[in-house]
């Protein structure tokens, strides 16, 4: 080869191209090999800020201390648990998923139904049925698994079937949840790979059994709970789930004891030899619970409450030392996401005076099916109520050859007129988007195929009775309807990632998108927000 002068320079330039191209290798995080995803049903920043100062260093504090905090995660409209998991795991509302709650309306049988109901999955130490054959669209952990080739796991932990099952996603290797009747961790049969260590831990320390010697009592002294009012710390609480109570199973999962159970089962996973060691993305989401005790003497639970957070600190705790023990968290990212709080709140004592009232889903349907028979005779005009919407009956409506906008405007026209009702508008107003403040949110949030005709926004402090099947129980709790923010909180903590707080509010569905960009995989096919610049 003949030499020139210029071959030094080319050289020069090569070796220079090459040391850039290093150094910006070099100075990229290696991938996580681990995500555990976390969904926090209820946790709100303002009682993250109260207790702080009593946490322990490894699990609220950990998080906030070296992840990136986002205050106010929005979600547009308020969302329950279900609906919420579903934009956090997919980047996808509900027009795009498909999922806008926990259950929708069955027009043709007049009940309502669990959303991921289907009868064609059969239940592994359940009897129930459900498979992610509703979610319309792919998830994280999909993306996970498909960009692993299957060699890598994926599993999810929920209290409630339906929430596991949107963690989990269409190809977890398995979807685990409580059975509210005999207290077994339960999967699908849509699943085909569930953890070895299932059958032995419904066999050898069965929740059913060990509930004998269970209760919930104060965590800590009565001083550890910051603004505890006086009369609240001179009885401490204790509740517990002894043989003779009826239901018990259902009343312990109402406790933070169940958090503590997910951890218990989520230690064993990330205990799984090569669990967060493969060459691709190993998976584990869970779904913690923190919320109001329904079943409190006082209607001022705020003692429960913190206790609640302090033992949710507890289980984090623990479940990230089962993750420095194994995979360890300098190759796993971590996310957290809090869904919007309840619009529904236990209604204060008597003695306050808070305006209250009660609205009568019986009642209503019973006025408004008489005066759309005053307008277009007789006939069974409304079908049904679920989820503060009202379902009329299409099959009249097309024999008569009523115009079904029309109609549905008359419907909202004199609900609207009704006590407790503060806003009344129909499906059409939501798919024109003219259904007020936030409609473009609310467009977004209703799955067009579940919602019904004609919605209302109830009046604050009324509850909604849903009695228009069979009366409501005479013992029931009041709970009445609250304003509340569409928001909740979210922090990602992941190797590489500098710790800051990003005090704009951000948009719910950037969550998975930017989750999928750090592990480098693809985001979920519904998920069209851009990914956080981490």
């Amino acid at each position: 080869m003949k030499r020139t002068a210029r071959t030094p320079r080319l050289l020069l330039t090569f070796v220079a191209s090459a040391m850039a191209t290093l150094a910006v290798v070099a100075g990229t995080p290696a991938r996580p090999q681990l995500v555990v995803g976390i969904v926090v049903e209820g946790l709100e920043q303002d009682y993250i800020d109260l207790l702080r100062d009593s946490f322990g260093k490894g699990g609220f504090n950990r998080l906030l201390e070296q992840g990136v905090v986002i205050p106010t995660l929005d979600y547009g409209t308020p969302l329950d648990a279900h609906g919420a998991t579903a934009v956090i795991v997919s980047g996808a509302t509900a027009d795009i998923s498909g999922i806008d709650g926990a259950t929708r309306f069955d027009r043709e049988a007049l009940r309502t139904a669990p959303l991921l109901h289907d009868p064609g999955a059969m239940g592994n130490y359940t009897n129930e049925t459900y498979s992610p054959a509703a979610l319309a669209v792919s998830t994280i952990a999909d993306e996970a698994r498909i960009a692993g080739g299957g060699v890598t796991a994926v599993y999810a932990i929920a209290a409630d079937p339906q929430q596991a099952i949107l963690l989990g996603g269409h190809a977890a290797n398995s979807a685990l949840w409580l059975n509210a009747d005999n207290g077994n961790w339960a999967t699908s049969t849509f699943y085909k790979e569930p953890p070895t260590s299932l059958a032995a831990r419904n066999r050898l320390r069965p929740l059913a059994v060990r509930l004998d010697t269970m209760s919930w009592a104060p965590l800590r002294p009565a001083a550890a709970y910051p603004e505890l009012p006086d009369h609240l710390t001179r009885y401490p609480f204790r509740y517990t789930f002894g043989r003779s109570k009826s239901e018990r199973v259902a009343k312990f999962m109402t406790t933070p004891l169940l958090n503590t159970e997910i951890t218990q089962l989520a230690e064993e996973i990330l205990a799984t030899p090569d669990f967060g060691a493969h060459d691709g993305v190993d998976m584990l989401n869970l779904a913690y619970t923190i919320r109001p005790f329904v079943d409190s003497k006082s209607a001022d639970t705020r003692y429960e409450l913190m206790d609640s957070y302090l033992r949710l600190d507890r289980d984090l705790e623990q479940l990230f030392a089962a993750v420095d023990r194994g995979p360890g968290m300098n190759r796993t990212l971590v996310y957290l996401a809090a869904t919007p709080p309840g619009s529904r709140s236990r209604r204060d004592d008597e003695r306050w005076a808070v305006p209250f009232g009660e609205f009568s889903t019986r009642k209503a349907i019973s006025l408004l099916n008489m005066y759309l028979i005053a307008l277009h005779g007789n006939g069974d005009w409304v079908k049904g109520f679920h989820r503060n919407a009202f379902f009329l009956n299409d099959r009249l409506i097309s024999e008569r050859a009523i115009d079904p906008a029309a109609i549905r405007t008359e419907a909202a026209d004199f609900l609207e007129r009704m006590s407790g009702v503060r806003r009344a508008f129909t499906i059409d107003d939501i798919i024109n988007e003219r259904a007020g403040e936030g409609s473009q949110a609310m467009r977004r949030n209703t799955s067009i195929a579940h919602a019904g005709d004609v919605f209302i926004s109830p009046a604050a402090g009324w509850e909604v009775v849903d009695d228009w099947q069979t009366p409501a129980p005479a013992t029931r709790t009041p709970m009445v309807h609250r304003e509340v923010a569409p928001a909740g909180m979210a922090v990602i903590m992941a190797p590489g990632i500098d710790p800051r707080t990003i005090a704009a509010p951000v948009d719910a569905r950037t969550v998975a998108p930017t989750v999928a960009r750090l592990l480098r995989i693809r985001s979920p096919n519904g998920a069209g927000m851009p990914a956080l610049p981490l």
